[in-house]
């Protein structure tokens, strides 16, 4: 029997996009992947910004600059979409699922401003919306939160979840570089943008991080702002404090369950203990970490960004929309937890790390010490260093509340013997559950 050809329109030619016509049109590979989509996949279309500029491996006769023209033609099976963006790349999804076409995307900011709506769109019209790539890159952690952790309770999820921070701040612990020149050297390598406010102000990684938790624990995908914090606060100092101190300072994405129906969603520097498996991982690579109730500790490693990996990933979301369509079936949307509540980041208990430029002079670390204790913030551990006529305190506490340890450093900001405040980070627990 002569299956029909999976038709396949492509916007967005960028690195991603270009890399995966390479890999479709890969002839060593066309059974296997005739075999996993159960049908030929054929590119019937590429819609890029600027025609005229040379696509190497891309046959100029698929190319057209009007992408929504792509998204409505009949002649289309399944779009993808790699170009980017929130509003414009919203109007291509919606064009193809509201005529039943599925979608598969890497769009990060997409999926975490509306994909609930989507997700609803692509159900009621039969449809697929799939999105693997667009946390992780090629690590394949949606696919497994979707199907072989289902029926899992899980309890937290947190990841290095982007790589050009990852590589940031694995510069400034091996090699004890200071904040900018690891990020001159990142954008030298490719691996940060000429603006790289996205990645190293956490904006990037809290996208992500929703993206997780709506898989993970049923939240909707609907724009919510969570709280973030980037790494451009991180000292050298602060990293060779964490060294000493058993811990590595990476920027993580978490989302975890608070009491019963509580979920907490933040991205934020974080030390994390030295032996920690997130803690191993360096570079741009990106990894996850789950904790399931009865499954345990689980991670997922690998590339976090680049043309090739992220295609392999979309490649995976193309073959399982090109099945279910040869099947005459769609997958249902993610569940919705109705019974969820957001937890404010203040209420959030977790022990601190806290670093402090003060005056060398006597009664600074009596009146400092005040503070703690005013604000209901135990200390767990304290050092002192001198730098000339100043003196640098960095604290470990015991388990405090976010909004105390908060309160803590408006008060200690507003002591005249207090020159600068350093770093505020939270302490992830040893605990692998």
């Amino acid at each position: 029997m002569n299956t029909p050809k999976i038709r396949v329109g492509i916007i967005g030619a960028g690195f991603v996009g270009s890399a995966l016509v390479q890999l479709l049109s890969d002839e060593s590979r066309h059974v296997a992947l005739v075999d996993a989509a159960m049908a030929p996949l054929e590119v019937v279309g590429v819609a890029v910004r600027d025609p005229k500029k040379v696509r190497p491996g891309i046959d100029t006769r698929l190319i057209t600059s009007d992408a929504l023209a792509l998204a409505k033609s009949e002649g289309v099976d399944v779009i993808v979409e790699l170009a980017g963006g929130v509003e414009s790349a919203r109007s291509y999804v919606e064009a193809a699922l509201s005529r039943g076409v599925s979608v598969v995307t890497a769009n990060k900011a997409l999926m975490a401003e509306c994909g609930t709506a989507l997700a609803q769109l692509a159900n009621q019209n039969g449809a697929d919306l799939f999105y693997e790539a667009a946390v992780g890159g090629g690590v394949p952690i949606l696919r497994s939160l979707r199907t072989s952790l289902a029926g899992e309770r899980i309890e937290r999820v947190m990841g290095i979840v982007n790589g050009t921070t990852n590589y940031i701040l694995s510069k400034m612990t091996d090699e004890g570089c200071d904040y900018h020149s690891a990020l001159a050297e990142a954008k030298a390598l490719g691996f940060a943008e000429a603006d790289p406010t996205a990645d190293v102000e956490a904006f990037d990684a809290a996208q992500k991080v929703q993206i997780l938790s709506s898989l993970a624990f049923g939240t909707e995908l609907r724009g919510e702002l969570i709280s973030r914090e980037g790494i451009t606060g991180v000292r050298a100092v602060d990293i060779d404090y964490a060294t000493r101190a058993g811990y590595v300072i990476k920027l993580l994405g978490v989302a975890e369950r608070v009491g019963e129906h509580g979920i907490s969603r933040r991205a934020h520097p974080t030390l994390l203990p030295a032996e920690h498996p997130l803690a191993s991982v360096h570079g741009a690579l990106n990894a996850v970490f789950v904790e399931g109730a009865k499954s345990g500790p689980l991670m997922w490693l690998g590339q976090g960004a680049g043309g090739e990996p992220t295609a392999t990933a979309v490649l995976g979301d193309l073959l399982y929309v090109a099945r279910n369509k040869v099947n005459g079936r769609h997958d249902v949307p993610f569940s919705v937890d109705d019974q969820l509540l957001s937890v404010d980041a203040g209420d959030v208990a977790s022990a601190f790390y806290i670093s402090l430029d003060v005056r060398d002079e006597p009664g600074v670390l009596a009146s400092v010490a005040g503070v703690f204790g005013h604000n209901d913030v135990s200390i767990q551990s304290m050092e002192q260093s001198g730098i000339a006529d100043e003196a640098r305190l960095s604290f470990l506490t015991h388990c405090a509340v976010t909004r105390n340890v908060h309160a803590t450093m408006d008060e200690l900001s507003k002591l005249e013997s207090v020159d600068c405040i350093g770093a505020c980070f939270p302490v992830i627990d040893g605990r692998v559950s």
